[in-house]
């Protein structure tokens, strides 16, 4: 169902047919078209500009910390290492409650999430508690739910996810082994893993949850959701018989995706950038059987190069019309 005409971007091709069809009076088009090209206010850029720099002196001031403590390692005790990082995150926690929800409060948070982190790693270094670096990421992570949970800040849930992926990528590494079939389930988990916390966020966006309702974070979700089971997926095609039935499983999620990343983009009434990466999924799956075909089952290596062009050439025609389609459809935009 297409959007409501109050829910389409003011842009001039439109303001030119609402009057054409005479919805807008003609003596007011000037006006509608000056105010749908016009430069945001000085405060608004004022806001965008503190907010910018706000963030990014935050970053600055936390690789610092970091670079701090490597560049002064064998000069710090101990106890001044682990006190001053202590320090650090006791004020900032101290800043996160006394400056509430504004941006400021909940990059103090964020800042208290990244230097809980750490502290870990000084304190394994300074003891030599001999954990491994997986015990790092999921203590980390488990050590900050607390303040994750509490916040309203999608930056520090992001940090959650990130730290469980990389938590869980390790330990496959360094306790269950690297071999491909342990690797594809690796895949499965993590798209699994990131699924439930895509699912998660769409479900509670959905019931209009105001610090839920920007959309850059479930499109990096989704993003991290069909990354690891396109890269299983590839695996299966390429090598099949190395890999095992976890690829299969995660060519069923796969597919899964897809239909999640359609059904989204018609629920939410145009949602391309969802359903590009499904379109760029499957247009690299298409071209992976294709170059196998061509190259392993008929043996035209030079064939291929001729003919795999061509195949991508056309997926990407019927790709892009199939999208044009689709936002005449649903009404969205470019920037859906």
């Amino acid at each position: 169902m297409p959007k409501d005409l109050l829910d389409l971007d003011a842009t001039p091709e439109r303001l030119r047919a609402l009057t054409d069809a005479r919805v807008i009076p003609p003596s007011n088009l000037e006006r509608a078209l000056y105010l749908s090209t016009a430069s945001p206010p000085a405060e608004a850029w004022r806001r965008f500009v503190s907010s910018t720099l706000l963030g990014l002196g935050a970053l600055l001031v936390l690789s610092g910390v970091i670079y701090f403590f490597a560049y002064n390692w064998a000069a710090l005790h101990r106890f001044g290492k682990l006190g001053l990082i202590a320090t650090a995150i006791a004020g900032t926690a101290l800043g996160a409650r006394k400056l509430g929800d504004r941006l400021a409060g909940q990059l103090c948070l964020l800042a208290s999430a990244v230097l809980v982190g750490a502290l870990l790693a000084v304190y394994g270094q300074a003891y030599q508690t001999g954990a491994d670096p997986y015990e790092l990421f999921i203590g980390w992570a488990v050590l900050i739910l607390p303040w994750v949970a509490m916040s309203r800040f999608p930056p520090l849930w992001m940090l959650l996810v990130i730290l469980a992926n990389t938590g869980l990528v390790l330990f496959q590494q360094q306790v269950l082994g690297d071999t491909d079939r342990l690797i594809t389930w690796l895949a499965v988990a993590l798209g699994l893993l990131n699924g439930f916390a895509w699912a998660t966020y769409e479900h509670f966006a959905n019931l209009r949850v105001p610090w839920l309702q920007d959309r850059w974070m479930p499109r990096v979700l989704a993003a991290m959701t069909t990354a690891p089971l396109l890269a299983a997926g590839e695996a299966f095609i390429v090598i099949p018989s190395e890999v095992g039935s976890g690829a299969v499983v995660a060519l069923l999620l796969l597919v899964a995706t897809f239909a999640a990343e359609y059904a989204l983009h018609r629920h939410l009434h145009g949602e391309l950038f969802l359903l590009t990466i499904g379109v760029l999924s499957l247009i690299t799956l298409i071209t992976t059987v294709a170059g196998r075909i061509l190259i392993v089952d008929m043996d035209a290596d030079e064939l291929t190069l001729f003919i795999l062009p061509f195949v991508l050439i056309g997926q990407v025609a019927l790709a892009v019309s199939w999208l044009r389609a689709e936002a005449r459809a649903t009404g969205a935009t470019e920037e859906s």
